[in-house]
């Protein structure tokens, strides 16, 4: 998922303006444009679309940001996790906002509630950075005998500090050793790799981030070719051949996204909106061909709570 802004802009033409899209969210670009359909926006002919990448890049944001606001346009989807929301929110106290946020919203202070946002931002909460220690266990319980635990970490996510936090905890009550790994670039992800090896990870933790679903391909191959047992955020890391995964699902988030963009586009006030929560929708994903690949043999419990394996 590339750290974004995008506009979704009712104007007298409702013209299509798109630039700079990539194969990498071909799924959740789908489904946001099926919840702005079933309000009644079909791109090309009532609505106009135009996507900004940062590519991960956070640094990149602001300038993205004052674009839309510059112009302006009349909606902005913030769709980058909670760095890109953050960027907006400062960006804009006016123009009304989207947000698909991975932390609290409300910690975060983009919203005054989840049921009365109070301002110009509403939209989705994943909260997948809530789910860290749940990864943590779930991956103790699939490599018991692992006595150390590997995590990833972008550095420049404002969540990275709280992150490492909760991991390490979680890792501590399990008598296990945490190895913080960190990476803001495609080199230091493989840097990352070498060092978990060289250090004998016995498995590893990927933090929920933009710039990692960007990189999922490079990941889940470092992953298989260290022989790293790993768990990830999102599914969209084991359907391209990850281990496993712990969180909420991504199309789904779309979805709510693009509804919501269409409902603000109808003439509703983000202040009106509450913020949709999906933690309660979490889905475990294991790859079984990925375990056999890895000499894993997965416990009969966790393999029975799984929604889904993939064979």
């Amino acid at each position: 998922m590339a750290a974004h802004c995008a506009r979704a802009a009712a104007d007298s033409g409702r013209r299509v303006s798109a630039s700079r899209i990539t194969g990498r969210l071909a799924q959740q670009l789908a489904a946001f444009r099926q919840g702005l359909n079933e309000i009644g926006f079909v791109e090309g002919r009532n609505v106009a679309i135009e996507f900004h990448w940062a590519e991960g890049q956070y640094a990149r944001l602001p300038t993205l940001a004052a674009d839309f606001v510059r112009r302006p346009v009349t909606v902005i989807v913030a769709a980058g996790g909670s760095p890109t929301a953050l960027v907006v929110k400062a960006a804009t106290t006016t123009i009304p906002t989207v947000i698909l946020s991975g932390a609290d919203p409300v910690k975060l202070g983009l919203v005054a509630s989840m049921n009365r946002p109070g301002g110009n931002i509403t939209g989705v909460s994943q909260n997948i950075l809530s789910l860290e220690p749940k990864r943590v266990e779930l991956l103790c319980e699939m490599l018991p005998t692992a006595t150390t635990v590997g995590v990833l970490v972008n550095p420049t996510n404002p969540n990275a500090e709280t992150v490492v936090k909760d991991v390490q905890t979680a890792t501590n009550a399990r008598g296990r050793q945490l190895l913080v790994l960190k990476a803001r670039t495609d080199v230091d992800i493989e840097a990352a790799f070498t060092t978990a090896a060289k250090r004998r990870a016995g498995g590893l933790v990927v933090a929920g981030d933009v710039f990692f679903v960007i990189q999922r391909q490079k990941i889940v191959a470092l992953a298989a070719q260290y022989m790293l047992p790993t768990i990830y955020f999102v599914r969209e890391f084991t359907d391209v051949g990850g281990l496993m995964s712990y969180g909420t699902n991504l199309i789904e988030a779309y979805h709510d996204v693009g509804v919501y963009t269409g409902k603000i586009l109808k003439g509703e006030h983000p202040a009106d909106l509450p913020v949709l929560q999906q933690s309660t929708k979490v889905e475990l994903i294991i790859n079984l061909k990925t375990a056999k690949a890895l000499g894993l043999t997965i416990p009969i419990p966790l393999l029975g709570r799984a929604d889904e394996v993939i064979e």
